[in-house]
């Protein structure tokens, strides 16, 4: 009897780590880290990431308007992303946050035509817009876009959300 009660206990106390491994906070991405993997000035930037009834927007836009080098390798930096993102490669995500960063194992199960991925060029930056009428594919790219803001933070750019559709729609 004791010999039962110790292995229950024991898996009880697996069960706990687990849960708790699984509810832990991520750590906000360091932006020496992140500067590793993008090619423009990340301190210059505003990144941000909205969650649509469909999927969602990434935004990189500059703070400064009239640096266009910068924006030229914002938007070079995430029309290259955009296909990786559209042949199902999420491995600079995965190096960068984790393969346990939420969303991401759902993700990279979609086939092609899945996840509906567009890059669209702005003055001050450019977007990557994520769209899918699976329900699990929008569950995943939610639970990315919630991690993303989570490590990346999410700032407002002025005047710019109220185009996209809210996530409740």
């Amino acid at each position: 009897m004791k010999h039962y009660l110790l292995i229950i206990l024991g898996i009880l106390q697996c069960l706990i780590v687990v849960q708790a491994i699984e509810h832990a906070p991520a750590k906000p991405i360091n932006q020496e880290q992140l500067q590793t993997i993008v090619p423009y000035a990340v301190k210059g930037t505003v990144q941000t990431f909205t969650k649509t009834v469909h999927g969602g927007v990434q935004h990189v836009v500059i703070k400064s308007a009239d640096n266009t080098s910068q924006i030229k390798l914002i938007q070079a930096h995430l029309q290259k992303r955009a296909e990786q993102y559209k042949a199902g490669d999420y491995s600079v995500t995965e190096r960068l946050h984790g393969a346990a960063m939420p969303g991401l194992a759902q993700l990279k199960t979609a086939k092609a035509d899945d996840i509906k991925v567009q890059y669209q060029a702005l003055d001050n930056g450019g977007q990557i817009h994520f769209s899918t009428e699976y329900p699990q594919f929008v569950q995943a790219l939610h639970e990315w876009f919630d991690a993303q803001t989570q490590d990346h933070g999410n700032p407002d750019i002025p005047g710019h959300n109220s185009h996209h559709s809210p996530p409740a729609e």
